[in-house]
């Protein structure tokens, strides 16, 4: 049963398992997700704070257990991590704007975030590409989502102060 339940996790609930584009897909629901949460269901930043601590915290367990005896030390059908590297650009946009935002423009700026994400996850640029690289384990297979969505908050933030400044 536990180990259903860590195929369950780091899977999404077997979204990993699709044939085509799993992390894209992920990344895409997750984005739905935490848009209904913050916006449809309105539930407290703090709520969803602590439920990304606790599957940012398990997945390095959960993660770990999967990969064990695997040959394959970051199998595509672990997507916990675009889980995880979705949910920080799209939960810093949303603390650091608070309510004062329409609907339609956090929806913009959803897709942005996810573009931006599946830019930087596909691409790796450094240091994205070092923790891929360089850990072949669950702390590898989660940071590297975590710094591409780290660049996703890096990029907003530079384009937001360029348009402050000139436009």
């Amino acid at each position: 049963m536990f180990k259903a339940f860590n195929y369950l996790f780091v899977t999404c609930f077997g979204i990993g398992s699709f044939r085509f584009a799993p992390g894209t897909i992920t990344s895409l629901l997750t984005t739905v997700f935490l848009y209904s949460l913050f916006h449809i269901i309105n539930l407290s930043n703090s709520a969803i704070l602590i439920i990304l601590l606790i599957v940012f915290s398990y997945s390095f367990y959960a993660v770990s257990e999967y990969i064990k005896y695997n040959e394959n030390k970051d199998p595509k059908e672990v997507v916990i991590d675009e889980f995880i590297g979705q949910a920080i650009p799209i939960y810093l946009y949303e603390i650091a704007h608070g309510s004062a935002k329409e609907s339609h423009e956090a929806a913009l700026f959803y897709l942005y975030i996810f573009i931006l994400f599946r830019y930087f996850d596909i691409k790796k640029p450094f240091p994205v590409s070092f923790f891929d690289k360089k850990f072949k384990n669950s702390f590898g297979v989660v940071m590297d989502d975590v710094v591409a969505g780290l660049y996703v908050v890096l990029t907003l933030i530079i384009f937001m102060i360029i348009k402050s400044k000139f436009f």
